[in-house]
Protein backbone atom coordinates (compact mmCIF):
# COMPACT_ATOMS: atom_id res chain seq x y z
CA UNK A 1 0.00 0.00 0.00
CA UNK A 2 1.50 3.39 -0.79
CA UNK A 3 1.42 6.88 1.60
CA UNK A 4 1.49 9.71 0.85
CA UNK A 5 4.98 11.07 1.82
CA UNK A 6 5.46 12.02 5.64
CA UNK A 7 6.22 15.58 6.23
CA UNK A 8 9.94 14.92 6.77
CA UNK A 9 10.39 13.62 3.40
CA UNK A 10 8.21 16.36 1.74
CA UNK A 11 10.93 18.79 3.59
CA UNK A 12 13.59 16.87 1.99
CA UNK A 13 12.41 16.75 -1.47
CA UNK A 14 12.15 20.51 -1.65
CA UNK A 15 15.20 21.08 -0.51
CA UNK A 16 16.80 18.71 -2.33
CA UNK A 17 19.36 15.99 -1.18
CA UNK A 18 21.81 18.95 -0.26
CA UNK A 19 21.49 20.83 -3.18
CA UNK A 20 21.89 19.50 -6.90
CA UNK A 21 24.10 15.90 -7.02
CA UNK A 22 25.56 14.03 -10.13
CA UNK A 23 23.97 10.67 -9.03
CA UNK A 24 26.11 7.67 -10.43
CA UNK A 25 24.29 4.50 -10.81
CA UNK A 26 25.87 1.35 -11.56
CA UNK A 27 25.66 -0.58 -15.04
CA UNK A 28 27.36 -3.57 -14.85
CA UNK A 29 25.80 -6.10 -17.65
CA UNK A 30 27.71 -9.00 -19.61
CA UNK A 31 29.72 -6.70 -22.27
CA UNK A 32 31.65 -10.17 -23.02
CA UNK A 33 30.45 -13.29 -22.38
CA UNK A 34 27.41 -15.64 -23.36
CA UNK A 35 25.22 -12.62 -23.96
CA UNK A 36 27.41 -9.89 -25.54
CA UNK A 37 25.02 -9.88 -28.70
CA UNK A 38 22.21 -8.52 -26.52
CA UNK A 39 24.01 -6.47 -23.89
CA UNK A 40 24.53 -3.63 -25.92
CA UNK A 41 20.61 -2.42 -26.31
CA UNK A 42 20.57 -3.51 -22.52
CA UNK A 43 22.91 -0.53 -21.31
CA UNK A 44 21.46 1.74 -23.98
CA UNK A 45 17.91 1.09 -22.10
CA UNK A 46 18.96 1.91 -18.68
CA UNK A 47 20.96 5.07 -19.90
CA UNK A 48 18.15 6.40 -21.84
CA UNK A 49 16.20 6.61 -18.65
CA UNK A 50 18.98 7.99 -17.08
CA UNK A 51 19.09 11.17 -19.80
CA UNK A 52 15.28 11.54 -20.08
CA UNK A 53 15.81 12.34 -15.97
CA UNK A 54 18.80 14.24 -16.37
CA UNK A 55 17.29 16.46 -19.20
CA UNK A 56 14.39 17.03 -17.42
CA UNK A 57 16.09 18.81 -13.93
CA UNK A 58 13.57 17.59 -12.17
CA UNK A 59 15.33 14.84 -9.83
CA UNK A 60 16.26 16.26 -6.25
CA UNK A 61 16.50 20.00 -7.20
CA UNK A 62 18.27 19.68 -10.37
CA UNK A 63 20.09 16.50 -9.55
CA UNK A 64 22.18 14.74 -13.10
CA UNK A 65 22.48 11.07 -13.69
CA UNK A 66 25.57 9.33 -14.91
CA UNK A 67 25.69 6.01 -16.00
CA UNK A 68 29.03 4.01 -14.90
CA UNK A 69 29.50 1.09 -16.47
CA UNK A 70 31.38 -2.23 -14.92
CA UNK A 71 31.43 -5.99 -16.98
CA UNK A 72 29.96 -8.80 -15.34
CA UNK A 73 31.23 -10.83 -17.84
CA UNK A 74 27.68 -13.03 -17.00
CA UNK A 75 29.47 -15.66 -15.74
CA UNK A 76 32.88 -14.90 -14.17
CA UNK A 77 31.53 -14.57 -10.46
CA UNK A 78 34.73 -13.27 -9.10
CA UNK A 79 35.09 -11.24 -12.31
CA UNK A 80 31.73 -9.79 -11.67
CA UNK A 81 32.10 -9.00 -7.97
CA UNK A 82 35.67 -7.10 -8.60
CA UNK A 83 33.70 -4.91 -11.12
CA UNK A 84 30.79 -4.01 -8.75
CA UNK A 85 33.41 -3.31 -6.06
CA UNK A 86 34.87 -0.83 -8.47
CA UNK A 87 31.79 0.74 -9.23
CA UNK A 88 30.75 0.96 -4.83
CA UNK A 89 34.51 2.19 -3.42
CA UNK A 90 36.19 3.94 -5.97
CA UNK A 91 33.23 5.00 -8.72
CA UNK A 92 30.81 5.50 -5.26
CA UNK A 93 27.63 4.90 -7.22
CA UNK A 94 24.73 5.09 -5.54
CA UNK A 95 22.74 1.96 -7.46
CA UNK A 96 23.16 -0.53 -9.97
CA UNK A 97 21.11 -1.13 -13.00
CA UNK A 98 22.15 -5.27 -12.89
CA UNK A 99 23.53 -8.08 -12.80
CA UNK A 100 21.97 -9.86 -15.79
CA UNK A 101 23.07 -13.36 -15.61
CA UNK A 102 21.76 -14.85 -12.06
CA UNK A 103 24.48 -16.82 -10.95
CA UNK A 104 27.02 -13.16 -10.83
CA UNK A 105 23.88 -11.27 -9.86
CA UNK A 106 24.06 -13.61 -7.05
CA UNK A 107 27.60 -13.09 -6.18
CA UNK A 108 27.06 -9.37 -6.33
CA UNK A 109 24.29 -9.07 -4.07
CA UNK A 110 26.09 -11.60 -1.58
CA UNK A 111 29.53 -9.98 -1.49
CA UNK A 112 29.02 -6.51 -2.67
CA UNK A 113 25.23 -5.04 -2.47
CA UNK A 114 24.64 -6.17 0.73
CA UNK A 115 27.50 -5.77 2.76
CA UNK A 116 27.66 -2.32 1.81
CA UNK A 117 23.77 -1.45 1.32
CA UNK A 118 23.70 -0.78 -2.19
CA UNK A 119 20.54 -1.11 -4.29
CA UNK A 120 20.58 -3.78 -7.03
CA UNK A 121 17.30 -3.54 -9.80
CA UNK A 122 18.46 -6.67 -12.36
CA UNK A 123 16.50 -6.26 -15.65
CA UNK A 124 17.19 -10.20 -16.52
CA UNK A 125 18.37 -12.16 -13.36
CA UNK A 126 15.31 -14.63 -13.45
CA UNK A 127 16.78 -17.82 -11.59
CA UNK A 128 13.87 -18.69 -8.65
CA UNK A 129 17.01 -18.94 -6.59
CA UNK A 130 16.76 -15.34 -6.05
CA UNK A 131 13.37 -15.06 -4.86
CA UNK A 132 14.80 -15.96 -1.35
CA UNK A 133 18.15 -14.94 -1.59
CA UNK A 134 19.19 -12.78 2.00
CA UNK A 135 19.19 -9.32 0.34
CA UNK A 136 18.15 -6.43 2.99
CA UNK A 137 15.47 -5.15 0.76
CA UNK A 138 18.18 -4.29 -1.63
CA UNK A 139 17.59 -6.71 -4.00
CA UNK A 140 14.77 -5.85 -6.97
CA UNK A 141 14.18 -7.48 -10.76
CA UNK A 142 11.96 -6.15 -13.70
CA UNK A 143 12.20 -9.42 -15.12
CA UNK A 144 9.98 -12.17 -13.79
CA UNK A 145 11.85 -15.31 -12.38
CA UNK A 146 12.00 -18.79 -14.02
CA UNK A 147 9.16 -20.29 -11.99
CA UNK A 148 7.25 -18.34 -14.17
CA UNK A 149 8.67 -19.23 -17.04
CA UNK A 150 8.61 -22.77 -16.96
CA UNK A 151 4.99 -22.37 -16.92
CA UNK A 152 5.08 -19.82 -19.60
CA UNK A 153 6.96 -23.00 -21.35
CA UNK A 154 4.53 -25.79 -20.30
CA UNK A 155 1.31 -23.49 -22.06
CA UNK A 156 2.98 -23.09 -25.52
CA UNK A 157 4.25 -26.48 -25.70
CA UNK A 158 0.69 -27.61 -24.91
CA UNK A 159 -1.31 -25.06 -27.18
CA UNK A 160 1.28 -26.50 -29.87
CA UNK A 161 0.65 -30.37 -29.07
CA UNK A 162 3.96 -31.57 -28.24
CA UNK A 163 3.88 -34.48 -25.60
CA UNK A 164 7.29 -34.60 -25.15
CA UNK A 165 10.75 -33.11 -24.96
CA UNK A 166 14.41 -33.40 -25.06
CA UNK A 167 15.49 -30.38 -22.87
CA UNK A 168 19.74 -29.38 -22.27
CA UNK A 169 20.72 -26.56 -20.28
CA UNK A 170 24.09 -24.72 -19.97
CA UNK A 171 25.27 -25.36 -16.22
CA UNK A 172 24.94 -22.61 -14.39
CA UNK A 173 22.07 -21.20 -11.62
CA UNK A 174 20.51 -19.69 -14.37
CA UNK A 175 20.39 -22.82 -16.32
CA UNK A 176 19.70 -25.61 -13.96
CA UNK A 177 16.99 -23.62 -12.02
CA UNK A 178 15.12 -23.15 -15.63
CA UNK A 179 15.50 -26.38 -16.78
CA UNK A 180 13.91 -27.60 -13.39
CA UNK A 181 10.99 -25.42 -13.84
CA UNK A 182 10.11 -26.67 -17.15
CA UNK A 183 10.21 -29.99 -16.10
CA UNK A 184 8.30 -29.75 -13.21
CA UNK A 185 5.41 -27.87 -15.12
CA UNK A 186 5.70 -29.75 -17.73
CA UNK A 187 5.55 -33.48 -16.54
CA UNK A 188 2.80 -31.82 -13.89
CA UNK A 189 0.50 -31.14 -17.27
CA UNK A 190 0.88 -34.73 -18.33
CA UNK A 191 4.12 -34.15 -20.46
CA UNK A 192 6.97 -36.24 -21.07
CA UNK A 193 11.08 -35.25 -20.28
CA UNK A 194 12.93 -37.59 -22.43
CA UNK A 195 16.26 -36.37 -20.96
CA UNK A 196 17.21 -32.97 -18.98
CA UNK A 197 21.10 -33.04 -19.94
CA UNK A 198 23.38 -30.04 -18.72
CA UNK A 199 25.91 -28.78 -21.60
CA UNK A 200 29.02 -26.58 -21.09
CA UNK A 201 29.82 -23.46 -22.41
CA UNK A 202 32.89 -22.28 -24.27
CA UNK A 203 32.80 -25.79 -26.19
CA UNK A 204 33.98 -26.14 -29.65
CA UNK A 205 32.53 -29.78 -29.95
CA UNK A 206 28.80 -30.60 -29.05
CA UNK A 207 28.58 -34.05 -30.88
CA UNK A 208 28.46 -35.88 -27.38
CA UNK A 209 25.47 -34.25 -26.08
CA UNK A 210 23.48 -33.77 -28.77
CA UNK A 211 24.25 -37.70 -29.37
CA UNK A 212 22.76 -38.26 -26.36
CA UNK A 213 19.88 -35.77 -26.44
CA UNK A 214 19.16 -37.66 -29.85
CA UNK A 215 19.16 -41.04 -28.67
CA UNK A 216 16.63 -39.96 -25.66
CA UNK A 217 13.88 -38.70 -28.11
CA UNK A 218 11.63 -35.93 -27.99
CA UNK A 219 9.16 -34.03 -30.01
CA UNK A 220 11.13 -30.93 -29.47
CA UNK A 221 14.22 -30.02 -28.10
CA UNK A 222 14.37 -27.16 -25.67
CA UNK A 223 17.85 -25.11 -25.56
CA UNK A 224 17.78 -23.14 -21.92
CA UNK A 225 21.23 -21.78 -22.75
CA UNK A 226 22.87 -18.89 -23.81
CA UNK A 227 22.78 -17.61 -27.50
CA UNK A 228 26.34 -16.35 -28.03
CA UNK A 229 27.57 -20.02 -26.78
CA UNK A 230 26.82 -23.54 -26.03
CA UNK A 231 23.34 -22.85 -26.59
CA UNK A 232 24.25 -21.75 -30.69
CA UNK A 233 26.62 -24.55 -30.16
CA UNK A 234 24.03 -27.48 -29.22
CA UNK A 235 21.80 -26.32 -32.07
CA UNK A 236 24.15 -25.94 -34.78
CA UNK A 237 25.17 -29.91 -34.47
CA UNK A 238 21.17 -30.75 -34.07
CA UNK A 239 20.62 -29.06 -37.05
CA UNK A 240 24.06 -30.78 -38.86
CA UNK A 241 23.56 -33.92 -38.22
CA UNK A 242 19.56 -34.03 -38.29
CA UNK A 243 19.28 -35.04 -34.39
CA UNK A 244 16.67 -32.29 -34.15
CA UNK A 245 14.60 -30.14 -36.82
CA UNK A 246 12.45 -27.88 -34.31
CA UNK A 247 13.74 -26.01 -31.00
CA UNK A 248 12.08 -24.00 -28.14
CA UNK A 249 14.34 -21.28 -27.23
CA UNK A 250 13.86 -19.65 -23.57
CA UNK A 251 14.89 -16.11 -22.88
CA UNK A 252 18.81 -16.26 -23.03
CA UNK A 253 18.46 -17.83 -26.61
CA UNK A 254 15.97 -15.04 -27.90
CA UNK A 255 18.02 -12.09 -30.01
CA UNK A 256 18.84 -10.60 -33.49
CA UNK A 257 21.93 -13.59 -33.22
CA UNK A 258 19.49 -16.10 -33.36
CA UNK A 259 18.68 -14.86 -36.84
CA UNK A 260 21.94 -14.44 -38.04
CA UNK A 261 23.14 -17.92 -36.75
CA UNK A 262 20.23 -20.06 -38.10
CA UNK A 263 17.94 -18.20 -40.32
CA UNK A 264 15.61 -20.29 -42.36
CA UNK A 265 17.30 -23.32 -40.88
CA UNK A 266 14.86 -22.97 -38.05
CA UNK A 267 11.60 -22.29 -39.48
CA UNK A 268 8.96 -23.49 -37.06
CA UNK A 269 10.33 -23.26 -34.32
CA UNK A 270 9.62 -21.16 -31.51
CA UNK A 271 10.10 -19.90 -27.89
CA UNK A 272 9.35 -16.84 -25.46
CA UNK A 273 10.88 -13.71 -23.64
CA UNK A 274 9.61 -11.22 -21.52
CA UNK A 275 7.71 -8.62 -22.91
CA UNK A 276 3.96 -6.86 -23.23
CA UNK A 277 2.00 -5.66 -25.80
CA UNK A 278 1.02 -2.72 -23.22
CA UNK A 279 1.54 0.99 -24.40
CA UNK A 280 4.31 1.56 -22.66
CA UNK A 281 6.08 -0.99 -24.66
CA UNK A 282 5.06 0.39 -28.03
CA UNK A 283 6.50 3.83 -26.69
CA UNK A 284 9.79 2.89 -25.43
CA UNK A 285 10.35 0.92 -29.18
CA UNK A 286 9.93 4.58 -30.65
CA UNK A 287 12.48 6.20 -28.10
CA UNK A 288 14.96 3.37 -28.31
CA UNK A 289 14.35 4.02 -32.22
CA UNK A 290 14.80 7.63 -31.89
CA UNK A 291 17.82 7.06 -29.98
CA UNK A 292 19.40 4.70 -32.54
CA UNK A 293 18.78 1.26 -30.99
CA UNK A 294 16.70 -1.61 -31.36
CA UNK A 295 14.26 -1.55 -28.56
CA UNK A 296 12.63 -4.71 -29.12
CA UNK A 297 15.83 -6.60 -28.11
CA UNK A 298 15.55 -8.95 -25.01
CA UNK A 299 15.69 -7.46 -21.76
CA UNK A 300 15.97 -3.74 -23.19
CA UNK A 301 13.01 -3.14 -21.45
CA UNK A 302 13.60 -4.36 -18.56
CA UNK A 303 16.84 -2.47 -18.49
CA UNK A 304 14.93 1.11 -19.06
CA UNK A 305 12.58 0.58 -16.31
CA UNK A 306 15.35 -0.55 -13.96
CA UNK A 307 16.85 2.43 -14.25
CA UNK A 308 13.82 4.58 -14.17
CA UNK A 309 12.59 2.86 -10.78
CA UNK A 310 15.62 3.89 -9.17
CA UNK A 311 15.81 7.11 -9.50
CA UNK A 312 11.77 7.51 -9.41
CA UNK A 313 12.16 6.07 -5.70
CA UNK A 314 15.04 8.29 -5.10
CA UNK A 315 12.16 10.95 -5.98
CA UNK A 316 10.18 9.45 -3.47
CA UNK A 317 12.60 8.98 -0.81
CA UNK A 318 13.83 12.61 -1.12
CA UNK A 319 17.16 11.04 -1.59
CA UNK A 320 19.72 9.51 -3.76
CA UNK A 321 20.76 7.02 -0.78
CA UNK A 322 20.40 3.56 -0.96
CA UNK A 323 18.97 3.14 1.94
CA UNK A 324 16.47 5.53 1.59
CA UNK A 325 15.07 4.86 -1.77
CA UNK A 326 15.23 1.01 -1.20
CA UNK A 327 11.88 1.00 0.89
CA UNK A 328 9.99 3.46 -1.92
CA UNK A 329 10.69 0.68 -4.88
CA UNK A 330 8.00 -1.38 -4.44
CA UNK A 331 5.49 1.61 -3.79
CA UNK A 332 6.47 3.68 -6.69
CA UNK A 333 6.11 0.06 -9.19
CA UNK A 334 2.77 -0.49 -8.16
CA UNK A 335 -0.92 0.52 -7.73
CA UNK A 336 -2.54 2.97 -6.57
CA UNK A 337 -1.08 6.10 -8.50
CA UNK A 338 -1.34 7.69 -11.87
CA UNK A 339 0.12 5.20 -14.25
CA UNK A 340 3.62 6.80 -15.69
CA UNK A 341 4.93 5.61 -19.15
CA UNK A 342 8.75 5.81 -21.03
CA UNK A 343 8.65 9.38 -22.10
CA UNK A 344 6.96 10.09 -18.96
CA UNK A 345 9.40 10.05 -16.14
CA UNK A 346 9.61 13.91 -15.75
CA UNK A 347 5.81 13.88 -15.16
CA UNK A 348 6.58 10.85 -12.89
CA UNK A 349 9.16 13.15 -10.59
CA UNK A 350 6.89 15.98 -10.37
CA UNK A 351 3.80 14.18 -8.91
CA UNK A 352 6.25 12.69 -6.54
CA UNK A 353 7.92 15.66 -5.78
CA UNK A 354 4.02 17.28 -4.97
CA UNK A 355 3.56 14.20 -2.87
CA UNK A 356 1.20 12.21 -4.84
CA UNK A 357 1.15 8.64 -5.47
CA UNK A 358 2.76 6.99 -8.91
CA UNK A 359 2.37 3.23 -10.54
CA UNK A 360 5.02 3.25 -12.73
CA UNK A 361 3.86 0.86 -15.67
CA UNK A 362 7.19 1.53 -17.73
CA UNK A 363 7.95 -0.29 -20.71
CA UNK A 364 7.34 -3.64 -19.72
CA UNK A 365 4.32 -3.67 -17.68
CA UNK A 366 5.71 -3.51 -14.39
CA UNK A 367 4.02 -5.17 -11.17
CA UNK A 368 6.43 -5.96 -8.63
CA UNK A 369 5.20 -8.72 -6.39
CA UNK A 370 6.25 -10.70 -3.39
CA UNK A 371 10.47 -10.40 -2.87
CA UNK A 372 10.35 -7.16 -5.29
CA UNK A 373 10.52 -9.33 -8.38
CA UNK A 374 8.18 -8.99 -11.89
CA UNK A 375 4.77 -10.65 -11.85
CA UNK A 376 5.62 -11.82 -15.62
CA UNK A 377 4.54 -11.11 -18.69
CA UNK A 378 5.80 -13.04 -22.10
CA UNK A 379 5.92 -12.65 -25.83
CA UNK A 380 5.80 -15.56 -27.74
CA UNK A 381 8.27 -15.92 -30.95
CA UNK A 382 8.44 -18.15 -33.73
CA UNK A 383 10.53 -18.48 -36.84
CA UNK A 384 9.08 -17.59 -40.21
CA UNK A 385 10.82 -16.78 -43.68
CA UNK A 386 14.69 -17.15 -41.29
CA UNK A 387 13.65 -14.37 -38.69
CA UNK A 388 11.72 -14.66 -36.02
CA UNK A 389 7.94 -12.91 -34.99
CA UNK A 390 5.86 -11.94 -32.26
CA UNK A 391 2.68 -14.58 -32.55
CA UNK A 392 1.06 -14.18 -28.91
CA UNK A 393 1.34 -12.43 -25.41
CA UNK A 394 1.41 -14.52 -22.26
Amino acid sequence: MKRLLTATAAVALMAGAAGAEDIKIGVILGFTGPLESITPAMGQGAELAMQEVTDSGKLLDGSTVTSVRGDSTCVDAAAATAAAERLVTTDQVNAIMGADCSGVTGAILANVAVPNGIVMVSPSATSPALSTAEDNGLFFRTAPSDARQGEIVRDILKERGITSIALTYTNNDYGKGLAESIQRNFEEAGGTVTISAAHEDGKADYSAEVGSLASAGGDVLVVAGYIDQGGSGIVRNALDTGAFSTFYFPDGMVGEKLNENFGAEINGSYGALPGTDSPGAAKFQELATAAGFDGTGAFAPESYDAAALIMLAMQAAGSSASGDLAGKVMDVANAPGTEIYPGELAKGLELLAAGEDIDYVGASAVELIGPGESAGNYREIEFVDGKYETVKFH
